[in-house]
């Protein structure tokens, strides 16, 4: 099947991602914003999570769509940037309210995960005022300019394994007209890459040489040597956003997520593992119809968003490297 024309998560109609970055702090923030709120769901399988509204996005909670979606370096200190997005939000009039009252502002419903890249050698020396309000704002207002990947926005200063790490983004467009694609902020225990060798785990699902044309010799077993065998907890995290254009349910969405999770596993060694912090956020706009059988076309959607998701991440780590960046 074919990437879509971009082959990123702006080939889904409505969807549009803004970067910012400090350098000095080597630290930065991503949004995913969309025309309307769309279906959201989640799923968490680090040991080490850092987020901001997933309760809200469980099968029994009350909402249902999400206004926005934060992916943000800083560890805790990175989740303001959901506040600063959430006010920008609340001042357009966007937001859920169970009944509407005059003078009383909207709750904008902005989802969160952070990545730890506090040691990565920037400069964090920001005391009482951490820079990722700021940095939500300004991404926020770029949503929409030319997506860039690699080191940009919340992979900006993240590492895969012992490698450089980045932002990457994928999309695939199905027989059906319907498409699937998926946003990676790489910042992994695991390695993206075979060991002893530049080719990614990821190679089988690669299109047109996204990530290079590596193919896949040199495939070995184990742990691998350049994993970050070193730091201590909670330095490591993959955050990724799937999306998709067909109509799902909450429920549905969220399974979608379940299944775009085994991506980071095709394309990371070790991952899903203790000082982790993966988190997988599932979008759908809904312009679509989810073809029937409801069943078999969701377990189609899932089998491409877990593929869509690992080439993400490839590509990620293939913009970062140093040549490229």
């Amino acid at each position: 099947m074919p990437a879509g024309p971009e082959n990123t998560i702006e080939d889904i109609a409505g969807l549009a991602v803004g970067n910012a970055e400090d350098e000095a702090a080597r630290t930065g923030v991503t949004v995913l914003l969309a025309e309307e709120p769309y279906i959201c769901a989640c799923d968490v399988r680090g040991g080490g999570p850092g987020t901001r509204e997933t309760d809200a996005l469980a099968l029994t909670g009350l909402v249902e769509k999400a206004d926005a979606i934060i992916l943000s370096g800083g560890s805790v200190y990175g989740l303001a940037a959901a506040d600063a997005v959430a006010a920008a939000l609340g001042a357009r009039g966007r937001g859920f309210a169970l009944v509407g009252q005059p003078g009383v502002p909207n709750s904008p419903i902005v989802p969160a995960a952070i990545l730890y890249d506090l040691a990565n050698g920037g400069s964090k020396l920001w005391g009482a005022a951490p820079p990722y309000a700021r940095l939500g704002a300004a991404a926020l207002e770029a949503a929409g300019a030319p997506l860039r990947l690699g080191r940009s926005g919340a992979g900006f200063g993240a590492t895969a394994g012992a490698h450089a790490g980045g932002l990457g983004s994928a999309s695939w467009r199905l027989e059906d007209g319907s498409t699937v694609a998926a946003l990676a902020a790489v910042n992994s225990f695991g390695s993206p890459y075979m060991p002893g060798t530049d080719r990614f785990w990821a190679a089988p699902f690669e299109i047109e040489a996204e990530f290079g044309g590596r193919g896949q010799e040199g495939a070995a077993a184990g742990f691998p040597a350049d994993s970050k065998a070193g730091p201590p907890g909670r330095t490591s995290t993959t955050l990724g956003i799937i999306a998709t254009d067909a109509a799902l349910t909450k429920a549905q969405a969220e399974r979608l997520a379940i299944m775009a999770q085994d991506g980071l596993a095709r394309a990371l060694r070790p991952a899903h593992g203790p000082t982790d912090g993966d988190v997988v956020f599932a979008v759908s706009t809904s312009r679509r119809p989810l073809p029937e059988p409801d069943i078999l076309s969701l377990s189609r959607l899932g089998t491409v968003a877990g593929d869509v998701m690992a080439r993400a991440v490839a590509r990620g780590v293939y913009e970062a490297e140093p040549e490229r960046s």
